[in-house]
């Protein structure tokens, strides 16, 4: 069984939210054997921006849906997107 890298796009709600905020409860959030690699705010338009999340988790079912359903339920989450995911 191997490790899968996967990158996720967090959109805030708005531009006032606080971007280290919503960075910190992400990080509290990942679920049990999921490892954050890096975190980077990044920004989009007229001063809204996004959070991306690298993180790696175990290769098996269930563990990337979760992972997605766990930080869509951070506050002031309006969206969760898997960017990008590859094996290890």
């Amino acid at each position: 069984m191997g490790q899968v890298a996967v990158l996720f796009r967090l959109m805030p709600q708005g531009v006032e939210t606080d971007m280290k905020a919503l960075g910190e409860a992400a990080r509290a959030s990942l679920p049990a054997g999921v490892t954050l690699r890096g975190m980077q705010v990044k920004d989009i338009a007229y001063g809204l921006k996004s959070l991306l999340l690298s993180v790696v988790m175990a290769d098996v079912s269930g563990v990337l849906d979760a992972t997605e359903h766990a930080l869509a339920k951070v506050p002031h989450v309006e969206s969760v997107e898997v960017m990008e995911e590859g094996l290890i």
